[in-house]
Formats: structure tokens, C-alpha cells, sequence
């Protein structure tokens, strides 16, 4: 199936954005020909500022295979970043109500139409005190279980460096300048697992072997051996002095 045209309001966005981009940061891209050039896919993202999105989408959208994220629903609901988001047809993501289950379908529909989904698996930038990333959720899985689309790893880094993550202001380090790297990885084999029933353990497993494959290629930008062991959120919540004690190493450039 063939690509989605881009449309004017990622056009409109990325006019706005992209010069932004290029003239505060430096690029490292790496794998754009790994993201498929027709039909539906999902792309599996670390998230680890809240710059990255920018980062991540600079590098999408010049491949001409704009992503459609999930986004949590009040992003959508004020101003002009909610019209841009509804003019970009991201995914609204209606945590704990009766609607939670309208982003897997929108999700699987998009796919199955020849679009590409974007999911930041662990759902919210990383707990990891050294930004790698944590246990994944199962959203990513359950669409790949539904649609056997192509698995796309992506691994990005850098963007903390300008916007630490968890600092009591978002403020932007623009100099000195950035690099901002993002790397497309080959697509994750899931053939083992389909035609299998989908119940919580399956997807347990789907999603570790999403998260091994965003893992090892963060650790192959960063040059360094990740914790044996994922960090999970939900067990153990970090506490972080007012600005991140993450690396700050430009090993990447």
C-alpha cells in the first residue's frame, strides 16, 4: 500500500520547527533506509527529554514516512498544540476511562491503512538514573500482534543534554551546540510469536524483545554496556536533584 500524503499541518509544523533544528543543533542520522518505504509499520522510540519527540520526528519526516504518535488526550484538547496535533491526526490516549481502548484501535486501523505509529514503549520519559531504557508496556506489542507489520527500533540521544530530563525548569541549553542523534535499526523479529495467543505473557515477552533491540542500539551510539537488569517504574521511582545527574558525554558526535 502506498505512502499517506504528509498534508499541510505536518508541512506547516515541520516549516516552523526544522530551521529551529538545524541551526541549534547538529545531526547524526543514521538507518533512514530501514524505515520502509510503503506500506503500514510501527516505530518503537527511547524517550529520555522532552525534546526528543522533536528530534525523532525531524528525522521521520525527512524520510517522507511521517509518524502519527499517541499522545496523551489533553494535548489535544487547547490552543495551537492541539491543533496541530489534531491536524497531524496524532492518536489521542485516554488514560484509566471507559475510552482507553479507542488509541489500540485507531492504532491498528492506521497500520493496517499503510501508515506508520510511533510508540515511546515505556510510556514516559525514562526513570533509569543513567537514561536507559526502562521495562517497556505492551501497547507497541499488541498492535504488532495484531497487524505482523514491521517492528522499526529507534534509538535517539543527545536531546537530554539540551533539555535535562526532570530539572525543576524546562529550559533549553542551547550551546554549546547539541548533537542530536537518532538511529533506525533493522526490523525486530516477532515471526516466533505469531499465530500465537496474545495473553499477558506473549506480550511480556513481545515487548522485551522490542525494548532488547531500542537497548542495544542506544548502547551502541553511547559506546557503553547497559545495566544487566531493566529498570522498572512502577517498583522503584527515582528521586533526582534539580538538574538531571545523567551522562552529558558527547560520545556520539
Amino acid at each position: 500500500m502506498s505512502r499517506r500524503r504528509i498534508g499541510f499541518w505536518y508541512r506547516f509544523a515541520a516549516f516552523l520547527v526544522k530551521p529551529m533544528l538545524r541551526v541549534f543543533f547538529k545531526r547524526d542520522w543514521r538507518g533512514m533506509d530501514r524505515i520502509p518505504a510503503d506500506g503500514g509499520f510501527i516505530t518503537v522510540v527511547n524517550h529520555n527529554s522532552y525534546l526528543d519527540p522533536l528530534s525523532y520526528a525531524h528525522y521521520q519526516y525527512n524520510t517522507g514516512r511521517v509518524p502519527r504518535f499517541l499522545a496523551k488526550n489533553a494535548l489535544f484538547q487547547h490552543g495551537m498544540v492541539g491543533r496541530f496535533m489534531r491536524g497531524t491526526r496524532q492518536i489521542p490516549v485516554y488514560r484509566e476511562t471507559n475510552e482507553a481502548a479507542d488509541a489500540y484501535r485507531a492504532a491498528v486501523n492506521a497500520v493496517r491503512s499503510g501508515e506508520c505509529v510511533a510508540f515511546y514503549p515505556e510510556g514516559t520519559l525514562t526513570r533509569d538514573p543513567d537514561l536507559w531504557p526502562m521495562e517497556g508496556k505492551t501497547g507497541a506489542a499488541r498492535v504488532a500482534m495484531a497487524t505482523r507489520a514491521p517492528v522499526i527500533p529507534v534509538a535517539q540521544w543527545g536531546a537530554h543534554q539540551a533539555m535535562p530530563p526532570y530539572a525543576k525548569e524546562r529550559r533549553l541549553r542551547l550551546f554549546p551546540r547539541r548533537t542530536l542523534v537518532v538511529v533506525a535499526g533493522e526490523p525486530v523479529d516477532l515471526s516466533e510469536f505469531h499465530g500465537r495467543e496474545p495473553n499477558a505473557e506473549l506480550l511480556r515477552e513481545v515487548t522485551d524483545r522490542i525494548m532488547d533491540a531500542i537497548t542495544a542500539l542506544l548502547a551502541d551510539i553511547r559506546q557503553e554496556t547497559p545495566p544487566a537488569r531493566r529498570f522498572v517504574h512502577r517498583r522503584a521511582p527515582v528521586e533526582r536533584p534539580a538538574e538531571s545527574s545523567a551522562p552529558d558525554k558527547e560520545k556520539a558526535e
